[in-house]
């Protein structure tokens, strides 16, 4: 196996998520406790999670995970989800899965990072770079372009991992028509999937629309439950699915069984837990926007569409790697810097950096960079 190259943002995560006061470029919504889960549950999976044996459960995912999963798309069954470890192993294995030496890959950048990285250690590798100064638009034209008579995947995220961007409905339905006239698989990358500003910005899943596509999703980020590691493929291509399932067989085997009920429970509870987090980043950015509206000198910055991060410019003269390392180290604010997301395949914006606004500390957060601002204002 091809040797990876070092996992940026999961190194530069490492060395502050724990240790920071205000973790302020979190890219999921605040989470619960078990015991707040549990009171979600109904009575019957309530006593079925304490009878619970902590035995190995099935590679594919529990019976009642996969039917919870297929329940939230319009027309699929339990038979079209395989469940992973987190969303990572589901990148992991659907690369494998799906491309070899002689393929082609188109990947929509910028990207969380795998998303690149694996195809590019697979195959010849094309990326896309959405318009920047277009407000994050996908030219679907450019898209067009990039294919070639080999292209075996298109890779898409929406709402978008960093900018929070989603395209229109006529530009998805145009990356559509395009794999399907080549019959391209379309990956989507669904995980914020919930988390849009207005109902009618939600894109339909791509393996609702699409007989070829692959919709990824997670417990993670629209739910606020990363601690479960809990995700999954969603595809209408079993054959697919079960050489995903062979590829898991190297990695994690199977999930873990209490997880997985924890899991059902939320999925079963979803509407409530996405309305809550709704509110919570409704709330979360009054402070945002007052904050950069305050700041108008050093940041550009837009209301993403969807998602609970966002992705603005930072304007001073000392750039943004300085001005996120200083907040870091002198006040334990944590943003991740724009160098995070450099790719390989498009240029990448330099003067940007990732704000998460899906916990509860946010409010706390902004003020303490609104006073350190402030306070380097004056002295300056």
């Amino acid at each position: 196996m091809t040797m990876l190259p070092d996992f940026k943002l999961e190194t530069y995560l490492a060395k502050w998520e724990f240790s920071a006061r205000y973790h302020m470029t979190a890219s999921d919504m605040e989470s619960m406790s078990v015991a707040e889960l549990l009171a979600l549950a109904t009575p019957e999976d309530r006593a079925a999670f304490d009878a619970l044996r902590l035995g190995y459960i099935e590679t594919m995912g529990t019976p009642p995970l996969r039917s919870a999963i297929a329940g939230t798309y319009a027309g699929l069954q339990p038979e079209d989800v395989l469940a992973f470890a987190g969303a990572e192993e589901g990148i992991f294995c659907a690369m494998h899965a799906l491309l070899d030496k002689d393929s082609h890959a188109v990947i929509v950048t910028p990207n969380y990072q795998s998303s690149e990285t694996l195809p590019l250690s697979i195959c010849a590798t094309t990326g896309v770079a959405l318009r920047e100064r277009e407000n994050w638009a996908l030219d679907v034209d450019e898209l067009h372009v990039a294919l070639k008579p080999y292209t075996k995947l298109v890779l898409i995220n929406f709402p978008h991992n960093p900018t929070g961007k989603v395209i229109d409905r006529a530009s998805f339905d145009a990356v559509v028509t395009l794999c399907r006239e080549r019959g391209i698989t379309l990956f989507s990358d669904e995980v914020y999937r919930g988390l849009e500003r207005r109902p009618e910005l939600q894109l339909p899943q791509a393996a609702d629309v699409y007989e070829r596509g692959i919709s990824l999703n997670v417990m993670s980020k629209a739910y606020g439950l990363p601690g479960l590691r809990v995700g999954w493929i969603a595809c209408r291509d079993r054959a697919l699915l079960s050489r995903m399932e062979r590829i898991k067989h190297y990695l994690s085997i199977c999930n873990a069984g209490p997880s997985e009920h924890l899991a059902v429970i939320a999925l079963k509870a979803r509407a409530r837990i996405v309305a809550r987090n709704l509110a919570l980043i409704e709330r979360n950015l009054g402070d945002v926007n007052a904050f950069f509206a305050e700041f108008g000198e050093l940041f550009d910055w837009q209301v993403p569409d969807g998602g609970c991060i966002g992705f603005p410019r930072y304007k001073g003269k000392d750039g943004v790697e300085s001005f996120c390392k200083r907040l870091a180290e002198e006040i334990g604010v944590v943003l991740l810097p724009s160098s995070i997301y450099q790719s390989a395949l498009t240029p990448t914006p330099t003067d940007r950096f990732r704000i998460g606004f899906g916990r509860s500390y946010v409010p706390e957060g902004i003020a303490a960079m609104r006073a350190w601002l402030r306070s380097n204002r004056q002295a300056a």
